[in-house]
């Protein structure tokens, strides 16, 4: 097995997984830590160590609210430790690997993980990757920086560094996939073959890699799940930025907070007071128009250029296939027409036919995880549920799930690691009988693919209201 191998800084030892036949290569440094001059910087190349990293155990999680201390649905569900590390020094990574030598070439996926660009940590249990890494593939995940630390700007900021004013968590994803390309075929992966994934802010996060041009070359694809929250009426939409001159009118607010008046001073903060201080500037308000308040993307004109979902129906972002989807009961949108629709179902569908519509001829697959899910709190198919499935990671939950979730779980990391080979997520199951099949959504193959408690099921016929929509 491919225990010990090199990265451009030195040399790091992975662990075995659960299943031996896998590596583990837990918190390699990809950049050098955020701190001091480099707190609300692009980020800046990792230093080089001798000897051997032995990379046993995840890094420390960005600076965030403790986890594990509220009463919300996420904090049984596994953000279940308020004594977690966490530190301003956070930009790790770590690999699965199934390779026994370097010469694989491998297919990679990428994981950005969600929390709304405020919360969340590669190290949340959802996200053992062991089980797609079985399946062939190697896995990365990227750690990057969050909230005030992570996506606030000033207009001291944008002086002193124009070429990278704002989006600083963006940027560190967008470094880890430049460390991939440098990286990855010593862990037995194709830096060719590079697909990016990621759930809710992750998939949003996702959205803006594919928008933005600069990004052509370090990825062939891209899994969106529940990251293309729009409005049906425009009246709101997640995964539109505000504008830099928004943003940095934020971050004087903040920094009169603070109790600073220069970037040097914000800057010799501790960071843990700063976190405190975004939280009281924040308020409880979790609610859209509360969550707005909060930093997060920013048209900057840099890194981000308008919003990234118009630049992918456009055809004027990277064309890459694409999968993506929802939830049954996630932000459901109270329509006086056509009643409560999902805005994810119809964004993505819009961006199918729309995209095609503009010359780029590439895939979109369309989902829909919608089986029961057990226990005592009636949850539903709550936003992130479908984490467990897609990472068959259902045995770390507290729920009494049984043989047909697990079923389902393995066809959806099957559908899900053959995208991330391939491009087409079809194929056959472990008993090697074809699966339903899963063809592209367009105007005229209406195909959505229905993750259902007896398993996955093809839907070729749309509801009346999602097609009257979709013809405005």
């Amino acid at each position: 097995m491919l225990r010990i191998t090199e990265t451009e800084n030195g040399k790091v030892r992975g662990i075995e997984a659960a299943d031996p036949r896998i590596t583990a290569f837990k918190g390699i440094p990809f950049a050098a830590p955020p701190v001091g001059k480099n707190r609300w910087r692009a980020p800046q190349p990792a230093q080089n160590w001798e000897g051997i990293r032995e990379c046993y155990r995840f890094a420390p999680i960005s600076i965030q609210d403790t986890p594990g201390l509220g009463t919300d649905i996420y904090c049984k569900e596994w953000h279940v430790d308020p004594e977690i590390e966490m530190s301003e020094d956070c930009l790790y990574l770590n690999v699965w690997t199934p390779a026994k030598s370097k010469e694989e070439k491998l297919p990679v996926v990428v994981w950005f993980f969600g929390g709304a660009l405020q919360w969340g940590y590669p190290s949340e249990m959802e996200f053992d990757g062991e089980r797609v890494a079985r399946r062939g593939v190697v896995v990365v995940s990227v750690n990057y920086r969050l909230a005030a630390l992570g996506f606030m700007t000033h207009p001291q900021i944008i002086k002193e560094q124009p070429d990278f004013p704002a989006n600083f968590g963006n940027l560190d994803q967008q470094y880890g996939l430049r460390w991939v390309q440098k990286n990855i075929a010593n862990f037995g992966g194709d830096p060719k073959n590079v697909t990016i994934a990621g759930q809710s802010a992750g998939g949003g996060s996702v959205l803006s890699q594919i928008a933005y041009q600069g990004n052509k070359g370090l990825f062939e694809r891209g899994i969106i799940q529940s990251g293309i929250v729009k409005s049906i009426n425009g009246s709101w939409g997640l995964t539109k930025p505000c504008s830099l001159e928004e943003a940095a009118k934020k971050g004087e607010e903040f920094f009169e907070l603070l109790g600073v008046k220069t970037l040097e001073e914000a800057r010799e903060l501790d960071a843990f007071y700063i976190r405190d201080k975004y939280a009281q500037y924040c308020g409880n308000d979790f609610s859209f128009a509360g969550m707005a308040k909060r930093f997060m993307t920013v048209q900057d004109n840099v890194f981000c250029c308008g919003d990234p979902y118009d630049a992918i129906v456009s055809g004027k972002a990277l064309s890459v296939p694409i999968m993506a989807g929802n939830t049954s009961d996630e932000f459901l949108e109270d329509t006086q027409k056509y009643g409560k629709i999902s805005p994810v179902e119809w964004a993505v569908k819009k961006m199918a036919v729309d995209r095609k519509e503009n010359g780029v001829d590439l895939p979109v697959y369309y989902y829909c995880f919608d089986p029961d899910i057990p226990g005592d709190d009636n949850s539903g198919t709550f936003h992130s549920v479908e984490l467990w499935f897609f990472f068959e990671t259902l045995a770390k939950c507290w729920r009494p799930f049984v043989g047909r979730h697990y079923d389902l779980a393995r066809q959806m990391c099957n559908y899900w690691s053959n995208f991330v080979k391939t491009g087409d997520p079809n194929g056959c199951d472990a008993d090697k009988t074809k699966m339903p099949e899963w063809k592209p959504y367009t105007k005229d193959c209406t195909c959505s693919m229905i993750f259902t408690g007896d398993g996955a099921k093809t839907v070729y016929n749309d509801s009346d209201s999602i097609k009257e929509l979709l013809q405005q």
